[in-house]
């Protein structure tokens, strides 16, 4: 479930969600998300949203399991292929 903030990710995580998407937090909401862990373990956390291999490190944490960046495919360069059988 996409959530907007930390209050957010706790409901859904409260009301079954296995994973809760914290979209375009700043590292200081985002860690604020670590309330989700301790309430819900199980639950994956991951955090989305305006990253990039310069600010990444404000981003992790024991509270984080999956950090999704869309610079890393943004301006990814296309190949030209063509298979023949």
């Amino acid at each position: 479930i996409e959530c907007s903030s930390a209050a957010e990710a706790l409901a859904a995580a409260e009301v079954g969600a296995d994973i809760v998407l914290l979209d375009n937090l700043a590292p200081q909401e985002l860690h604020a998300a670590a309330q989700v862990k301790a309430a819900h373990p199980g639950v994956t956390v991951e955090a989305s949203g305006g990253i990039v291999l310069g600010t990444l490190p404000q981003f992790l944490g024991p509270h984080i399991n999956v950090v999704s960046m869309g610079c890393l495919t943004h301006s990814a360069p296309a190949l030209d292929l063509a298979l023949r059988v």
